[in-house]
């Protein structure tokens, strides 16, 4: 059963490793995606006013503290960005923007973020086969 655990762990370690490998080589890519679905989000919501798609856009605007494609006051999604003050509320970050900015400037806090977590994976599977083998032991001297 400790087994089963251990092959479990580390198959997720491994599409784990595949997908930071992935997307640390097509980091533009990955931008681009994240990028339009921002902007199809933006345009849907602009379109119908579904509360689903404004709490996306609120999550994704107070997340990044972005407001809008173009960070102005033309866009009309304003009651889903973040309040600001003086003249801070005239201009702010545009979301397409700030997406990259996160990408290029954080990218070492995000392969960070992926090695303690595989560490920590790594920890688990150590343990569950020490403790597999110490289970198999107790029923041997059973």
């Amino acid at each position: 059963m400790l087994g089963l655990f251990f092959f479990s762990l580390l198959l997720i370690f491994g599409a784990e490793v595949a997908a930071g490998i992935w997307g640390l080589s097509n980091k533009d890519t990955v931008v681009e995606d994240i990028t339009e679905f921002y902007k199809q989000t933006y345009t849907n919501y602009m379109s119908t006013k579904q509360e689903a798609l404004k709490e996306t856009l609120r999550l994704i605007h107070f997340g990044l503290n972005c407001c809008g494609l173009t960070g102005t006051m033309i866009d009309s999604a304003r009651e889903t960005c973040p309040k600001k003050e003086g003249l801070e509320a005239l201009i702010t970050t545009s979301c397409p923007t700030a997406i990259d900015e996160v990408f290029n400037s954080k990218l070492h806090i995000i392969g960070g973020v992926g090695i303690g977590i595989g560490v920590l994976m790594i920890f688990g599977m150590i343990f569950s086969m020490l403790l597999c083998c110490a289970i198999r032991r107790s029923r041997d001297i059973m």
